[in-house]
C-alpha cells in the first residue's frame, strides 16, 4: 500500500530536482520487521523512485552488525544519508510527518552537495576544532 499521496510524490519529485549528485538511503530493519521498521522501509522505497539519483540500501540490523556500527545506528528503524561521505545524518523512527519535510530536504542537499550555508556560518563551523555531539529529538506535540 503507498503511504505518499499522488500529490504528495510531484511536489517531492520536484524537490529532488535539484540534485546532481547520487544519493544513498540506507536503511536499518530487522528480519522481522516492527511495525514502523515496516512502515520506515515502504516510505523509503517510495521515495527512492522518484529520483534517478537516489538508491535504497536495507540491511538487517543484526546480521550487518558491523555496518551499523559503522554508521553509529544504534537503534531501529534507522535511515541513514550518504552522499559521497556518510554526513552523520540520521533518523530514527519513522520519518513522516513534520520530519518527512526534513529528510526531502536532507536528501535534496545531500545530492547537492551543498547545504546552502551563509559563509560566516561555513567560516565559524570550520574553526570548530574538536568532536561535536548534536541530537535533535522532536515530538509531534
Amino acid at each position: 500500500m503507498a503511504l505518499l499521496k499522488d500529490k504528495d510524490k510531484g511536489k517531492v519529485t520536484n524537490a529532488f530536482k535539484q540534485i546532481t549528485n547520487d544519493v544513498t538511503i540506507v536503511m536499518f530493519t530487522q528480519e522481522t520487521e516492527c511495525q514502523h521498521c515496516e512502515m520506515t522501509r515502504t516510505l523509503l522505497e517510495e521515495v527512492s523512485t522518484l529520483s534517478d539519483r537516489i538508491s535504497l540500501e536495507v540491511h538487517d540490523f543484526v546480521a550487518d552488525k558491523e555496518l551499523a556500527t559503522q554508521h553509529g545506528v544504534d537503534k531501529i528503524p534507522a535511515t541513514v544519508l550518504v552522499g559521497e561521505k556518510a554526513y552523520g545524518i540520521r533518523f530514527y523512527g519513522v520519518p513522516a510527518g513534520y520530519e518527512f519535510n526534513v529528510l526531502v530536504q536532507d536528501i535534496r542537499d545531500v545530492g547537492k552537495r551543498d547545504p546552502n550555508l551563509p559563509d560566516t556560518v561555513r567560516s565559524e563551523l570550520a574553526a570548530v576544532d574538536q568532536p561535536v555531539h548534536l541530537q535533535t529529538i522532536t515530538s509531534p506535540t
